[in-house]
């Protein structure tokens, strides 16, 4: 048994996990890294960089197939090669895996053990044949997906995103249960390749978004031919391989394969926290500062923090945790200004707080909901990309959300987030001059459609310009 001693102990080769690794290493700590598993963690092997590889696909074979009369393109039937398709996935997948490799963060200086950490007391960890005792050990084990109990499920082959990416055989008819942004993403990606889909959602489909956003995106996947039933959770599940049957109460739904997409589960069980002395429930118990309640020489970050489940969260908590651990300053984990994005065709990006939301929390006579819509931009009635708007939630001047659906959501999302990070007034957003034409005008004519009315429909503003044409040479 070797027993090592180091600066901090990370626990969890995913995004967070090797965020903070690279981070500390670089900056002079002693740093050794866990992971049991495939470096990257989930969002490379089986979540972010699989998902929008196979959606890449399925927007090629959606281009050739989808009416292009309006361009002078006559549409031709794609002639899908499924396995194609995948092997594209796992070339995108082995493109970025250096960068997050053992050699490269070997090179970087952190002792990487290819082994599952549980803790054995509150400062050390066993990893295989290695003890660790760290001065601060940082938990980012990530999630994995979420298998509800409906009865029936252990007795078929179902698919979850750690196994979907593996299949070779396109289904011919997909069932997907959960209508989230997975859910969604993966059921666009296959009805544009040539499958079957058919989602069922126990509540609203994209329930946790902007309804009004929502309905838009939807609409556009039951045109392309997706069944999406809401409101219909399932209860149980049959058949064989081939022949899934899903019953809800709204109907039985069969299909050959089956995907289960209702959410993801943090992963701590194999940790033992309870010999760390380190609280949880169905996460760790942190503070602001993603510190464990119960012991402070624990963090814990992205999934296993608790909070919202997204890549670039983790990235971000890397960040406030190496503030703490190296330099023993205060720093306190934020959520109001972090974006996500539903990477389907209309995209849906939203940052800070829904229209819903910001009247919640405000009031609605105290919030002013500026908005713009992409059928009267250039470049989107140049590209047809017309379909979608901007809203954008505005208290005292400033921004507190913004939610875009449309071509390229995902990217202009960043200057929203930019905006709230930093507290912009709209005036800054008003300021910027964006090149023309792009859809990045989106961005600066919603600005303009916050301070119109206060312009031209103010009747001071008016008598002022008035004063000065008549009076001021």
């Amino acid at each position: 048994m070797e027993r090592i001693k180091t600066d901090i102990l990370v626990i969890g080769g995913g995004s967070g996990g090797l965020s903070v690794a690279a981070g500390a290493v670089q900056m002079g700590a002693s740093v050794v890294l866990l992971e049991g598993h495939k470096m990257g963690g989930d969002c490379l092997n089986y979540g972010c960089v699989p998902s929008k590889a196979l959606l890449a696909a399925g927007h090629q074979a959606h281009a050739m197939q989808a009416s292009g009369g309006k361009y002078g393109v006559a549409p031709k039937p794609a002639e899908v090669d499924y396995a194609a398709a995948k092997d594209h996935v796992h070339k995108v997948i082995e493109t970025i895996a250096p960068v997050d490799s053992v050699e490269r963060f070997e090179g970087l200086g952190v002792r990487v053990i290819t082994e599952y950490g549980r803790f054995i007391s509150p400062t050390e960890v066993q990893a295989g044949q290695h003890i660790i005792e760290a001065r601060r050990i940082v938990i980012a084990t990530g999630s994995g997906p979420f298998v509800p109990p409906i009865p029936g499920l252990d007795a078929v082959e179902y698919h979850t995103n750690e196994t979907i990416f593996d299949l070779r055989e396109r289904p011919e008819h997909l069932i997907i249960i959960g209508g989230g942004p997975i859910g969604m993403e993966m059921a666009q990606a296959h009805v544009r390749l040539g499958s079957k889909v058919t989602v069922i959602e126990g509540a609203k489909a994209l329930g946790k978004d902007d309804p009004e956003a929502a309905a838009l995106v939807l609409d556009r996947l039951r045109g392309e031919g997706i069944e999406i039933v809401e409101e219909a959770a399932a209860e149980k599940i049959s058949g064989a391989d081939g022949k899934i049957t899903v019953e809800t109460p709204k109907g039985s739904f069969t299909g050959s394969h089956l995907l289960v997409a209702v959410g993801r589960k943090v992963n701590i069980d194999k940790l033992d926290l309870d010999k760390g002395n380190v609280k949880h429930d169905r996460a760790v118990k942190v503070g602001d500062d993603l510190r464990s309640v119960s012991n402070k020489r624990v963090y814990a970050v992205g999934d296993a923090a608790g909070g919202l489940q997204f890549t670039h969260v983790a990235g971000y908590h890397a960040g406030v945790i190496i503030r703490s651990m190296l330099f023993g300053l205060p720093s306190k984990a934020k959520t109001d200004h972090i974006p996500w994005v539903s990477y389907t065709d209309p995209e849906l990006a939203q940052v800070g707080l829904t229209e819903a939301e910001a009247k919640k929390r405000h009031g609605s006579h105290a919030v002013t909901v500026a908005r713009f819509d992409y059928h009267e931009n250039d470049r989107a009635i140049a590209t047809g990309k017309t379909v979608g708007f901007i809203k954008v939630m505005v208290v005292k001047g400033k921004p507190v959300g913004a939610t875009i659906v449309g071509a390229q959501a995902g990217e202009l999302i960043g200057v929203w987030a930019l905006a709230v990070a930093n507290g912009l007034k709209m005036s800054a957003i008003a300021n910027m001059v964006a090149p023309y034409p792009t859809l990045g005008e989106i961005n600066k004519r919603v600005a303009g459609a916050y301070f119109s009315p206060k312009l031209f429909d103010n009747p001071t503003v008016k008598r002022v310009v008035r004063f000065v044409q008549n009076y001021i040479p």
